[in-house]
């Protein structure tokens, strides 16, 4: 059996306050976008010597963290406390990126959830695996229906954004990663939490051309000085026509969003990097 993890995009992102645990509390409208890694999912023969009872092979692009430590693995042996799951043998095609901001690892751990889910008749229900998916990372929930969503809290509670699905529909995205790591907890000591003077929510439900001079990414200028060249990505994706562009999450990934599709190659803009050019639903 086999499902497709989803990336998504940040269209905004404000650090409103710190918590007492030490995390923030963020905004940020959650948008899923057709950039897709591949999980599958077989049944171990029990005549198979394996030592663990998830046994995954990542292939596609790198990923950093070893195969016993990725969320994949993690999603399998969380519910494996709660629920009788047979050994399995579990394929992770990586093309999401990592660490760009872009949620891949996120994805594939809630997408695990799902398959397991419907491949094992777990009967587990939406809101529980929303539970279930929040316990692996902030923005993990999400994944579990990849719909458009308002995030706040860590990025766990989540409610519907209608704005964008209309909005964008149609309308072609240009996703750039370069070369570049960017430390989260570097990118938070930055920034000084504030709430905003209109909430993302409210923006992304305006015309699109509305948003370049009032949807923000807070942690765009800490990371910025820290990394120029991911300014110049987004400088390059207005010169080249975009109506909205906006670094993901903290980075590194920038996407801009373009009327049209770009009549010329894009990637020979940005030569070297990560590109893709996508059509959103």
């Amino acid at each position: 059996m086999i499902v497709f993890p989803c990336a998504k995009i940040n269209l905004g992102l404000n650090v409103v306050s710190k918590r007492p645990d030490g995390y923030h509390n963020l905004e940020s409208v959650f948008y899923p976008i057709p950039l897709y890694d591949a999980l599958e999912v077989n049944q171990m023969s029990d005549e198979f010597p394996s030592d663990v009872n998830c046994d995954l092979k990542v292939t596609g692009n790198y990923v950093e963290c070893s195969e016993s430590d990725n969320l994949v693995v993690k999603a399998y042996q969380l519910l494996a406390k709660d629920f009788s799951l047979p050994r399995i043998h579990a394929h992770l095609y990586k093309q999401i990126p990592s660490q760009a901001g872009l949620g891949g690892g996120s994805s594939d751990a809630a997408f695990m959830i799902r398959l397991l889910d419907e491949r094992f008749r777990l009967n587990i229900g939406i809101a529980e695996m929303e539970r279930y998916a929040a316990r692996l990372g902030a923005d993990c929930a999400f994944f579990i229906t990849a719909e458009p969503s308002y995030a706040t809290g860590i990025g766990n509670i989540l409610a519907p954004a209608d704005g964008p699905l209309g909005n964008l529909n149609g309308y072609t995205l240009v996703v750039v990663k370069p070369d570049v790591a960017v430390s989260t907890r570097e990118a938070y000591q930055q920034i000084t939490p504030r709430k905003p003077a209109k909430s993302c929510r409210d923006i992304v439900r305006q015309p699109i051309e509305t948003w370049k001079n009032e949807l923000t990414n807070d942690f765009e200028a800490s990371v910025f000085a820290l990394h120029p060249q991911l300014a110049d990505i987004k400088n390059r994706l207005y010169t080249i026509g975009a109506l909205y562009a906006q670094m993901s999450g903290s980075g590194s990934a920038l996407f801009g969003i373009f009327e049209r599709k770009p009549i010329f190659d894009v990637t020979k803009v940005f030569e070297g990097m990560f590109t893709k050019v996508l059509t959103l639903k």
